[in-house]
């Protein structure tokens, strides 16, 4: 289905990210973790998971980074080795900066099968030292695994400074990317004017558009939202100053979710854009994981409740 959805640019994709555990934890102590996550989106009606590849960021902001930075397992062994009993897509990302040529040509044999997806990541800031830059990343996929269902990031957020970032998304999937996915959204605005701009610009060159699937992310803590600030997510004042005053940030921030999402399905459906979305959590607590699961849940009502599954 999700291959389908992809390759046909339908809307409505739905998915669920999450984060692998520590490197450094016990064999015993991840395959709770897994176990864990399991049993939590087992049941959740989505078209994929997505697996997320961190890496240090220090070198895009001068913010202490409000919790410390600590390697995860490799996206895709976590998920041939403890993720196995779900049986639902894995779209794998891979921050491409840290391997050189070889090692990234090693990797991408890795991934077998017809129906496997990735999302390919380049460097945080300028300023970050690669081995490997995203065109050569592109190029080594296209002639190593052409099989790989590959995806990009896209930032709306960017798009405010020079207006570029639906070009950005263009030249990827010129590149071989056949879908999108955001980081958090929680600027309504900045993202409705990455898809106007993407929208014409598609439709005044004859260029299909590929599906933008966007993320949510629920925020149930002060320390939450500084970790989301620190990450580059854009907050509007307006919408800050209500999670900060609210008696309940985390269910204040699932409600602008849900209203975020809905505007931005509404406005694509009328142009005709496939939109999807992804639900994750950034924090680690219990509370903040089953809002996500729940909001997950929610976005896939509002979607069906438009006919769009």
């Amino acid at each position: 289905m999700l291959k389908d959805k992809i390759l046909n640019k339908r809307p409505g994709i739905i998915t669920y990210g999450l984060t692998p555990p520590k490197a450094g934890n016990p064999p015993e102590k991840i395959k709770e973790i897994a176990e864990k996550q399991i049993e939590r989106i087992k049941n959740l009606e989505i078209d994929g998971l997505v697996i997320y590849d961190i890496q240090d960021e220090k070198d895009r902001t001068d913010a202490e980074r409000p919790f410390p930075f600590i390697e995860t397992i490799d996206p895709l062994t976590y998920s041939n080795e403890y993720l196995m009993d779900l049986h639902i897509p894995k779209i794998i990302y891979r921050c491409v900066g840290k391997y050189t040529h070889n090692q990234f040509c090693d990797l991408l044999k890795g991934y077998k099968g017809q129906n496997t997806f990735s999302v390919f990541v380049g460097a945080a800031s300028r300023k970050q030292k690669v081995s490997l830059h995203l065109s050569e990343a592109y190029e080594i996929c296209s002639a190593v695994n052409p099989d790989i269902i590959l995806g990009g990031v896209a930032i709306p957020e960017r798009h405010m400074k020079n207006w570029e970032e639906h070009m950005r998304i263009i030249n990827k999937f010129q590149s071989g990317c056949k879908y999108f996915i955001s980081q958090a959204v929680y600027n309504v605005e900045a993202a409705k004017d990455f898809l106007s701009d993407y929208y014409y610009y598609c439709k005044n060159n004859n260029m299909e558009m590929v599906p933008i699937i966007f993320t949510l992310t629920p925020c149930g803590s002060i320390k939450t939202l500084e970790f989301m600030k620190w990450l580059g997510i854009s907050i509007p004042r307006w919408l800050e100053n209500d999670l900060l005053n609210s008696e309940d940030i985390l269910n204040k921030s699932v409600s602008l979710s849900k209203e975020i999402f809905t505007e931005l399905l509404e406005f694509s459906l009328e142009k005709g854009i496939p939109i999807g979305c992804n639900i994750e959590s950034v924090s680690i607590r219990k509370v903040e994981i089953e809002a996500s699961i729940s909001l997950a849940k929610d976005i896939k009502s509002i979607i069906s409740s438009r006919g769009v599954i």
